[in-house]
């Protein structure tokens, strides 16, 4: 599915295929705004060198100019044919070694980015970008109270023009979030007028814990664009309003009921076993999301003259989401019980164990997100050329209401005593200088990046009582506040250096200055502390070497080191309840990481692609929430902390061949195994040594992917692809042994099936089916079922 089956040197993709283009169809529009850095012509296609070339033509804009290490990539076309894509992170659904916890359409809190020895609860060891801007979020890590996944919402499946996917820590030109991939979109900017228009539905069938249940998703889109002269535009809007399936379940251990006659017979609990096989009633079904989204994207460009471009983007995002609850137990007038001391088959659940309005919480979130960014990039092709760039990412309006534990269903549903977590204001911002030197002296064998860059995080994030009516009220007391500011000031160099015909080294240099400050908890409105300031200031080494064995074969050495600094929230924003003791560090480390990769690609006959990757990551100073004896409290106190060392050893396959077997058939795999264990920790889960030996969360050790697409014809094509992934787990000690329950992580094996039809040059439709086989699966929350989809799109 990858372009790069479409050349026959390992290379592949954009960059050769400029490089085999005649100096004059490198300088056109279609081929992008950078020539090839080599001045010398490139030899005919049999005779295949390595080359200091910038990736250029579709490749995204914020790569750098030469990949010291693996990529893959989809394009507009093989996305329209292979993917049924409601949103953005959909496109990355047959990456090797790559997963989204999407939950359901619009999944907009939880959908993080998994990676080769980067799990679904790390979205801080990522990188996404759009058009060069950050999408992803680093203000924290993970999902709990607050959540922090990129923010998918701003790219809609329309606009993409193609993604592309850079594995591991090897390039100076990020930061150490980027140990786990970069992922960056680049979405479509005109060259002539052009119109588009999508309607889409999506519908499931979701069965469990004996209950059926159909849910649905609405979507619209239309786009228009236009160049005239220096002068070129694009206007996306888009709206999605979708139904997700419920996603928490009210419970009750059985061990934390006692035998007795008091409280109110109920009937319509389910008893299962948990993720620990520990029998537990579940009790109700929560977390059901109905959301509707709004996007609107505007980018602007203006050539000032041939070699010199302004760009300006506009993004916008909006959300009104609704999270419902629903009681499955009865009390003997057939009436759903929500709320106090409750009797199951003789055994009662009172006191700290009774029903509350936190058992069956409804939310209430508006959210409204702005992005902007401006560039002003030189493309003069010469020795030098230049970028200047900003970017803000801000949160205009955040707001969530929940009724109180106090306040149960149903009257909770038209009002009463609630909460307002409230973040707007938070965001972050970054600035960046960049300039290509290809020194005239070196005769073509030196690319230098060179780049200074400023990130700036603000987390302000306020949680306050409502007495009255928590639908509709202003904020009331302060129940708790969570402020503090990061910033991460980094210098960067990196040489592309063509050492002879067949070898090529990239060798870089990433110093980085982080910074934390203004940091405060407020863990009631009268309990609260502030934090110095502090400091950290590291180096960054990378280095990549390829030797074109043979025309046909292609040797990569890489490795990288990256630092992943601490988050705003990691810092400062736990708190302490009545339930729990739970507070934050303002001491963390950085996490540090030392990544290599050894690969060998191979092509078969020209058609047939073949990559073989061993990788070994060692990460000191993990940062996960877990246990430990505070000798001043002498007590346990849970909190974020750091795990002294995590060792990963993997391996990773991918084939893919173009008119495989007969004409119009294409086929591409891979294949994926990671041996992630946790080493050494002072740490843990609930007594000390828990942790010493046990598979590091969210990282099974086999993946795979499978993808067959077939041409029919001009008008016609289909595709089928599988996903699977092995066992993993999702706690430190790894007691969670059953991944097939609430709050468990499963395997799973799904397949999807995808039909084309294009009625004419204007108008297209498809047809698809996600998890064909409707196998049901887990990662803390039940992922979709079965779910049957269909677009109509017209192109102009």
């Amino acid at each position: 599915m990858y372009d790069k089956k479409n050349f026959p040197s390992a290379l592949g993709g954009a960059a050769l295929a400029c490089m085999l283009l005649s100096p004059a169809a490198r300088a056109c529009d279609d081929c992008g705004d950078e020539a090839a850095d080599m001045a010398e012509a490139v030899p005919a296609p049999a005779a295949k060198k390595l080359g200091l070339v910038q990736v250029l033509g579709q490749a995204p804009s914020s790569l750098p100019s030469n990949i010291p290490t693996t990529r893959e990539s989809i394009t507009r076309e093989e996305i329209a044919r292979t993917v049924n894509a409601s949103d953005a992170e959909d496109a990355l659904k047959y990456f090797p070694s790559l997963l989204v916890r999407k939950r359901y359409i619009g999944d907009y809190n939880h959908a993080i980015l998994s990676s080769r020895a980067s799990g679904t609860g790390n979205s801080a060891r990522s990188a996404v970008y759009a058009d060069g801007v950050l999408l992803s979020n680093y203000l924290g890590n993970g999902v709990g109270g607050l959540s922090f996944p990129p923010r998918w919402g701003l790219v809609t499946p329309e606009e993409i023009e193609r993604v592309d996917v850079m594995y591991g820590p090897f390039s100076a030109a990020y930061p150490g979030n980027s140990v786990g991939a970069v992922v960056d979109y680049q979405t479509r900017m005109p060259s002539r007028f052009e119109a588009h228009a999508k309607l889409g539905y999506s519908s499931q069938d979701f069965e469990l814990y004996g209950r059926r249940e159909h849910y649905r998703a609405w979507q619209a889109s239309a786009a228009i664009g236009d160049r005239a002269g220096a002068l070129s535009w694009w206007l996306n809007l888009s709206r999605t309003d979708s139904e997700g399936q419920p996603l928490t379940f009210a419970n009750r251990l059985l061990a934390n009921g006692t035998p007795g006659s008091a409280g109110t017979p109920v009937s319509g609990a389910l008893l299962q076993p948990n993720s620990a096989n520990q029998p537990w009633f579940l009790l109700g079904a929560g977390t059901q999301y109905q959301t509707r989204q709004d996007h609107l994207k505007l980018k602007l460009a203006y050539d000032l003259d041939p070699t010199l471009r302004a760009s300006y983007l506009l993004g916008v995002w909006r959300n009104e989401a609704r999270g419902d609850s629903q009681s499955w137990l009865r009390d003997a007038k057939g009436q759903p019980v929500y709320a106090g001391t409750i009797n199951i088959d003789g055994i009662q659940f009172s006191g700290a164990q009774a029903l509350s309005g936190g058992d069956f919480a409804l939310t209430r979130e508006q959210l409204q997100h702005l992005m902007h960014g401006l560039s002003l990039k030189s493309r003069t092709q010469g020795e030098w050329d230049w970028e200047l760039a900003a970017s803000l990412y801000d949160y205009q309006r955040d707001d969530k209401r929940q009724n109180a534990a106090a306040n149960p269903q149903p009257g909770a549903l038209s009002g009463g005593a609630g909460t307002l977590a409230d973040g707007s204001g938070s965001g972050w911002n970054s600035l960046a200088a960049k300039a290509v030197w290809r020194p005239a002296a070196a005769a073509g064998r030196h690319v230098i990046e060179l780049g200074l860059q400023q990130d700036s995080y603000l987390l302000s994030y306020l949680a306050s009582q409502i007495p009255g009516n928590y639908l509709l009220d202003g904020p009331g007391a302060l129940s708790s506040q969570v402020r503090g500011k990061t910033r991460l000031q980094s210098a960067y160099a990196q040489d592309a250096w063509l050492i002879a015909e067949d070898w090529k080294a990239v060798l870089g240099l990433r110093a980085e200055h982080w910074r934390a400050d203004q940091g405060r908890t407020d863990f009631s409105a009268g309990s609260g502390q502030d934090y110095p300031a502090r400091s950290e200031t590291d180096w960054s080494p990378k280095a990549a070497l390829s030797w074109q064995l043979r025309p046909d074969t292609l040797l990569k050495l890489a490795t990288g080191r990256a630092l992943r600094m601490p988050t705003v929230a990691e810092l400062y924003g736990a708190t302490s309840t009545t339930n729990s003791q739970y507070i934050n560090d303002p001491n963390l480390r950085p996490e540090k990481s030392w990544t290599a990769e050894l690969t060998a690609e191979q092509a078969f006959f020209g058609a047939l692609q073949v990559r073989l990757t061993l990788f070994a990551e060692d990460t000191h100073d993990s940062l996960y929430s877990q246990t430990i004896l505070d000798p001043a409290a002498n007590r346990n106190i849970s909190r974020v902390q750091n795990i002294d060392h995590i060792a990963t050893r993997g391996a990773e396959a991918t084939a893919s061949m173009v008119d495989a077997l007969l004409s119009g058939l294409d086929l591409s795999a891979s294949l994926s195994y990671a041996d992630s264990i946790i080493k050494a920790n002072s740490g843990f889960v609930t007594t000390p040594g828990d942790t010493l030996g046990k598979w590091q969360p969210n990282i099974p050790r086999w993946r795979a992917t499978a993808l067959a697409a077939y041409r029919f014809n001009a008008q016609w094509s289909a595709s089928l692809a599988g996903r699977f992934s092995g066992r993993q787990y999702r706690t430190l000690n790894n007691a969670d042994v059953n991944g097939f329950a609430y709050m468990g992580v499963s395997k799973f094996a799904s397949a999807d099936l995808r039909l084309l039809w294009r009625l004419d040059r204007h108008w297209s439709a498809a047809f698809g089916i996600d998890n064909l086989n409707d196998y049901h699966y887990w990662n803390f929350h039940p992922y979709p079922q079965r779910s049957y989809s269909a677009e109509l799109k017209f192109d102009l």
